[in-house]
């Protein structure tokens, strides 16, 4: 395991992330605040790490995406956690555009203090310019297009693949600066990777495909016991390992091979694909109680 993850670290940084990561430090200064669309399966581990260094005191708007995934009392949860540290919060589904009509409130939430001060100087409607973070595949291209209502953002977000930056106008009052999607080199908590591979943020190839779904299993065993033996008919006993899982679902699926074994990268494809679509169920990986100081910091 811990080689897999050696690998892991070493390829899913290409350099041209690097180049990216420099583009947004150089824009920060033309923005007057910073939205980062979040995974809200994941809302940390889709985080950069990087966000409070590179967005210092300007306004913060998060966004957690993919809500009709994620377990609706975590997402409740995560919200709060962010709105104690001072950030404006939208809840979304970029796929059916859910709750995205809500993005230009937001804005204006988020910088009120700094459109008073405009009025006050007499520049009215002076258009505000906000610059949209987020890793790939995080759904943020095709939220910008539906915030902009047609198809401005290119939806580019393969992970491991990276675009420029462009502005696009939403309204005579908004403009938005959308960025590459970026990851970054390693990370402290190996967990971390794995979400972000379990939610297909980062290439499937970087690591052996029944490595990361009996991960995946253990996971929701953990957290979501009774979906994962509803759904796959299979009891989960006190002790049990990832491979025991992952090898009773299959069997209870069907997918043997000569000898009777199970086909398990069969049911690896099965179960990462049934959770990603949310066939599964909802779900969120994380807690803030996982975190440092249970905040979510």
């Amino acid at each position: 395991m811990a080689q897999d993850f050696e690998k892991l670290n070493i390829q899913w940084f290409p350099g041209h992330m690097t180049k990216a990561q420099r583009m947004i430090e150089e824009h920060m200064k033309q923005v007057d605040a910073v939205c980062e669309i979040l995974d809200a399966r994941i809302p940390m581990a889709s985080r950069n790490p990087d966000i409070d260094r590179l967005a210092g005191d300007k306004p913060r708007i998060v966004v957690l995406n993919r809500t009709d995934l994620a377990d609706p009392k975590a997402t409740a949860r995560w919200r709060a956690v962010f709105q104690r540290q001072g950030m404006t919060v939208l809840e979304t589904d970029s796929r059916s555009g859910k709750g995205v009509n809500g993005f230009s409130g937001a804005v204006r939430t988020a910088l009120h203090d700094k459109i008073e001060a405009y009025a006050a100087k007499g520049q009215v409607g002076r258009a505000m310019r906000v610059m949209v973070l987020g890793i790939p595949n995080v759904g943020k291209s095709t939220f910008i297009n539906k915030v902009a209502r047609r198809k401005a953002a290119a939806a580019g977000d393969r992970p491991g693949v990276t675009r420029g930056k462009q502005w696009i106008t939403v309204d005579q009052g908004l403009e938005l600066l959308d960025t590459p999607g970026i990851l970054w080199p390693k990370f402290e908590d190996q967990s971390v990777g794995l979400n972000l591979a379990f939610t297909g943020a980062v290439k499937d190839d970087i690591m052996d495909l029944e490595t990361l779904a009996s991960h995946l299993m253990k996971v929701l065993a953990e957290r979501y016991p009774d979906a994962i033996q509803g759904r796959y008919k299979i009891e989960i006993p006190a002790q049990f390992t990832e491979w025991e899982l992952l090898e009773a679902a299959g069997r209870k699926r069907g997918f043997l091979i000569s000898g009777g074994e199970v086909d398990t990268e069969r049911m690896s494809r099965i179960l990462l694909e049934e959770y990603r679509s949310g066939k599964l169920g909802r779900f969120t990986l994380e807690a803030p109680d996982d975190q440092k100081g249970g905040d979510g910091k």
